[in-house]
């Protein structure tokens, strides 16, 4: 399951900016400048998460703080708070625009009020594999979306990966669509994932990730999609027998920042703050790789020393099968209000 990264481009447009980051372009480094050189911090910048430090998107926010004080020579003065010590994510979108807190990585779902089209990442089998949906984010599809994001009154920088979601089961190995019939599936409040298992006879049953664990070992929900990460860390593979690797959906992450912080710097910090999140993004999504590898691992170990859990990997044509039972939904969302037509062809279309 390791997948190679790819060089990674991203470009981004911010008012009257043209930005462009960090892989094959090259980028000047500037030589940097220690905090004792300067009167001091011109600018504070608070970015607020609600992850712990050792995940990948907790070691992206203090390397991108490490990085932008390097490059700003010590006149941005970024302050890491993980964990929610100011904000739960639910909270976060409105203290940016109070210029409460300056950034943010809240997940896609956050913004589901604000800007519903990026339930483009719901949709199953959409992308064929992490290089892809990379270049989906980071090419003409996600520039839309990220413009649609400044439209509301936010600066969004640039997407970070949680990871793929996978198929778990105590009735029976996910394989086949036919074999998702009738089971219980939790999901995510989210009109694309309920959807998406009734596409496939299966009964969405939406519930607090809080309740998921205790919802599986009681048998109120027989099934759940998690990224490795979850299916890990919350120990959700003690009280599922079945674990398949779909790869069908997608969780990830959208870090914007508080416009008003954003139009108080001059040109050359706002220069700064983006390459120093373009090697962010790169160095966050190396992180999400590993970290899912290893986590994916772990659980192997305990599929084979317990005897417990049985892993399977979709085929390349019961993955066909898949996407032919659940691409039927992308219509449901073609209206621009919803996702949009031209946002879901242009990401099957991306290369």
């Amino acid at each position: 399951m390791k997948i190679t990264m790819k060089s990674f481009i991203i470009s981004a447009t911010l008012g009257s900016l043209l930005f462009t980051g960090c892989g094959d372009t090259k980028v000047e480094d500037k030589k940097p400048t220690s905090k004792s050189e300067n009167a001091g911090p011109e600018y504070t910048l608070k970015f607020s998460h609600v992850v712990s430090p050792n995940t990948p998107k907790g070691k992206a926010a203090d390397f991108f703080e490490k990085r932008l004080e390097e490059l700003s020579g010590g006149k941005i003065d970024v302050q890491v708070y993980p964990s929610s010590q100011l904000y739960t994510d639910n909270a976060v979108l409105k203290a940016l625009t109070l210029d409460s807190v300056q950034m943010a990585a809240p997940s896609f779902s956050k913004f589901g009020k604000i800007v519903p089209q990026l339930a483009l990442f719901d949709l199953p089998f959409l992308f064929k594999d992490i290089d892809q949906l990379h270049r989906v984010q980071d090419g003409v599809v996600g520039q839309k979306l990220k413009q649609m994001i400044d439209d509301k009154g936010y600066i969004a920088l640039n997407f970070w990966d949680n990871g793929f979601k996978q198929l778990s089961s105590s009735k029976k190995p996910i394989l086949m669509p036919a074999d998702a019939e009738g089971q219980k599936f939790r999901i995510m409040s989210s009109k694309v994932l309920e959807a998406q298992f009734k596409a496939v006879g299966a009964n969405p049953q939406m519930m607090p990730f809080s309740e998921v664990y205790s919802g599986l070992q009681q048998g109120v929900i027989d099934a759940a999609e998690n990224p490795f990460s979850n299916i890990y860390t919350k120990k959700f593979y003690e009280v599922q027998k079945y674990l398949t690797v779909s790869n069908h959906g997608y969780l990830g992450y959208l870090v914007v920042m508080s416009k008003k912080f954003w139009e108080s710097l001059p040109e050359d910090l706002q220069k700064d703050v983006v390459q120093a999140m373009n090697e962010a993004t790169v160095k966050e999504r190396e992180y999400a790789q590993e970290l899912n590898n290893s986590q994916f691992e772990k659980i192997k170990e305990y599929a084979k020393t317990t005897g417990k859990l049985e892993i399977f990997e979709l085929t390349p044509e019961q993955r066909a099968a898949w996407k032919k039972a659940v691409s039927k939904i992308y219509p449901e969302f073609y209206d621009k209000d919803l996702i949009g037509k031209d946002l879901i062809n242009d990401a099957l279309n991306t290369k």
